[in-house]
């Protein structure tokens, strides 16, 4: 990626749950080269601003898909869930749960190809969960399924990858290998991090998105105290590690909804 171009543009994006507004004038550009964090507080729309991108929600303002995010009938966005919201009583395999990221491509009915299930099982491998791949998902541990999230979300090679909370079930080990892996794919296409750990996602990040019902782009991965009450995102952010770091007291905004 050598050039900085906006692959995604919402402009003054609306959202509203039963007349409640979620989100109101959002306006935003997500670059072919980002590796952001989106941060706010519990309530502040996080996830409706990423259903918004990923055109599953209705919403008010418009959203400008570049065309090389386009692929025949579906865009080349890749999304992680959060585990919770995964229905591990579903009877699906981790092997399946990974082939299952290509379904829009080949179709409901569609089959899988050999090199299909080759790469599934060196993808789950690589995760180290080769040995579960035929396991049914309700019989593995949540960070077990968040590994298999992982790859099904990237199989098919996405332009922008968006990731939900992607470290709540996995060890701290992992978590160091995981936020690796992040970097090397963000070589080769944009990722947006939704999370709570602001301690982590800072030293991973390159910019930062603060969600409390309106939106505010920062271009670096750190904020001070003041940025963030001029943006309206009371929340707490700490950073370790070798990078600089802020405490930042909770302050008042409006904040705290019951839809996100």
């Amino acid at each position: 990626m050598n050039s900085r171009n906006a692959i995604i543009s919402l402009r003054n994006i609306g959202v509203a749950y039963d007349g409640y507004p979620a989100l109101e004038g959002v306006n935003l550009d997500i670059y072919n080269d980002d590796l952001v964090g989106i941060i706010g507080p519990n309530g502040g729309g996080k996830t409706t601003l990423v259903k918004a991108i990923m055109g599953s929600i209705p919403h008010s303002g418009e959203i400008i898909i570049d065309d090389s995010l386009r692929k025949k009938n579906h865009y080349k966005i890749g999304y992680m869930p959060q585990v919770s919201e995964f229905d591990t009583r579903f009877p699906i395999s981790l092997e399946e749960v990974v082939l299952s990221g290509l379904q829009t491509e080949k179709g409901f009915l569609g089959r899988y190809s050999r090199e299909d299930k080759a790469l599934a099982s060196e993808m789950l491998d690589k995760m180290g969960i080769a040995d579960l791949a035929s396991r049914p998902i309700g019989e593995v541990s949540g960070g077990q399924l968040q590994r298999a999230l992982l790859c099904r979300a990237i199989i098919s090679e996405p332009r922008l990858l968006i990731l939900d909370e992607p470290t709540n079930f996995v060890d701290n080990r992992f978590e160091y290998e995981f936020y690796n892996m992040v970097r090397q794919l963000s070589q080769r296409m944009a990722i947006m991090i939704v999370s709570h750990d602001l301690g982590t996602i800072t030293s991973v990040v390159k910019s930062i998105i603060c969600v409390n019902r309106t939106v505010h782009r920062h271009d670096s991965n750190m904020l001070t105290a003041e940025q963030l009450e001029n943006y309206n995102c009371p929340i707490q952010i700490l950073s370790h590690g070798h990078i600089p770091h802020t405490v930042l007291e909770h302050h008042s905004g409006d904040c705290c909804h019951d839809h996100e």
